[in-house]
């Protein structure tokens, strides 16, 4: 019988969940564009050492980029090609960052270069991290922190449940939705390997209350007497946040500024269950994911197996967009970023690419930013019982020290409930970021 999560987490809000559009429609290969930009840094931590040379030719899969020490993953070629350049590229965080340019062979069959397999039933926990590493599997729902680390339990925690988050909340996105449907298999043969790796005794696949048909394909596949059950929820944003999930699931609280860990809970997305359980066994690392075109300013949304290292003008151009398209998320609106330049490639931490047009984003008719009025909206939403209107204030006044240390600023994980809720337009997720940043600087700074 399947797991019912009949509670939830407290607050939160209801968006447009946007789903319809390419929610029923299947996974499909996305072609290679004309030269692919792989970064070197597309993950918490330091940048894997590139170890080709420019004018060499690479096969798809090949290692072209070495780890950096523990908090660092391999890259691989995403196509067999010719590395044109290795130079610095355009990044998400509007920085440059150094990249390698590949070119891929026209006509090649693109054959995937496999490696010596890790099989979960043999291998010790520390040769399946060494091979997540190594695949240079990050997170795929987002946060792309080295999935490795993450599973690498310290002397002292113990875990007792792997969540593998299914629960996708952020408005357009289906890709996992997909690949529930689609990978099931995979997902299953990627469990075992995070059960090994952390010690935990079962698995909580969890799957908000609007995709019956994913909880159902992964139920069936669950295999005999497997410690895995699949828990359904109530759909609410931001209900796949971790904190959230273990809350909803366990009945724990994470602490304020503690981790999962101190839940005795490791949250895994699904997307990287599925590329574990689909890359250990062929010994093969990450070339590419799964991820949503959509939104109003696209014309052939859909779900696509995208290249890693594909310009976004490139996604763009080929499914066709708006004229009066306005603005571009890498992930969803609630908690994705708007680019600042269409030549940023796509990630392994890219979600979805959606595009909106001047309608959605307010340019038509105005958005104009008005003083707070001390409605409490933003309080009555805030999953984590911060007061983003004071928080917004004192961010307005550069106070960064003092949102800290008093108000719990580094609690924020910026899922945006309080901007989606705010009657006079106050952009508080962005003032929240600027001020997190300053944060951390200062802290770097600090001797």
């Amino acid at each position: 019988m399947p797991l019912f999560a009949s509670r939830t987490f407290a607050h939160g809000v209801h968006p447009p969940e946007a789903k319809d559009d390419t929610k029923g429609l299947a996974i499909r290969q996305f072609p290679f564009a004309p030269v692919l930009v792989v970064p070197l840094l597309q993950h918490l931590g330091k940048p894997a050492i590139a170890e080709v040379a420019e004018g060499q030719e690479v096969a798809r899969g090949q290692r072209i980029a070495r780890p950096d020490g523990f908090f660092s993953v391999a890259m691989h070629a995403p196509a067999s090609g010719v590395v044109r350049r290795i130079g610095l590229a355009p990044a998400i965080s509007g920085k440059m960052e150094p990249a390698i340019f590949l070119e891929p062979f026209p006509g090649s069959t693109q054959e995937v270069l496999q490696g010596r397999p890790c099989l979960a039933a043999s291998a010790t926990p520390d040769e399946i991290l060494a091979a997540i590493q190594e695949a240079g599997v990050v997170g795929l729902g987002g946060a792309a922190f080295p999935t490795h680390a993450k599973l690498k339990v310290p002397a002292g925690k113990q875990v007792e449940t792997v969540l593998v988050n299914g629960a996708e909340c952020e408005p357009y996105l289906t890709t996992d939705h997909r690949v529930m449907l689609e990978h099931a298999a995979d997902v299953m043969a990627g469990i075992p390997y995070l059960l090994k790796a952390t010690g935990a005794g079962r698995a909580i696949v969890a799957i908000e209350a609007n995709k019956p048909d994913a909880a159902e394909t992964i139920r069936a596949a669950i295999p005999p007497g497997a410690p895995i059950e699949v828990a359904v929820l109530p759909v609410k944003y931001p209900q796949g946040a971790e904190k959230m999930l273990i809350t909803a699931l366990t009945g724990r609280e994470v602490p304020s500024g503690g981790l999962p860990l101190d839940a005795r809970v490791l949250c895994v997305n699904v997307a990287t269950t599925a590329e574990i359980g689909h890359l250990l066994p062929q010994g093969a690392g990450i070339q590419e994911r799964v991820l949503t075109v959509g939104g109003p300013g696209v014309v052939r949304k859909g779900n696509y197996r995208v290249t890693i290292g594909t310009p976004l003008r490139f996604v763009l151009e080929t499914v066709g967009t708006a004229d009066d398209l306005t603005r571009v998320f890498l992930g969803g609106p609630m908690m994705g970023q708007a680019v600042s330049s269409l030549d940023i490639p796509v990630t392994k931490g890219t979600t979805g690419v959606i595009a909106f047009t001047a309608r959605e984003t307010g340019f038509v008719g105005g958005q104009r930013e008005h003083p707070c009025i001390r409605c409490g909206y933003c309080l009555d939403a805030c999953p984590i019982f911060l007061n983003p209107a004071e928080l917004g204030l004192l961010a307005r006044n550069q106070q960064y020290e003092r949102m800290a240390d008093r108000h719990h600023l580094m609690d924020c994980f910026e899922c945006g409930c309080c901007t989606f809720v705010c009657p006079s337009h106050i952009p508080l997720v962005q003032h929240f970021r600027i001020a997190k940043r300053a944060v951390r600087k200062a802290k770097a700074k600090t001797p």
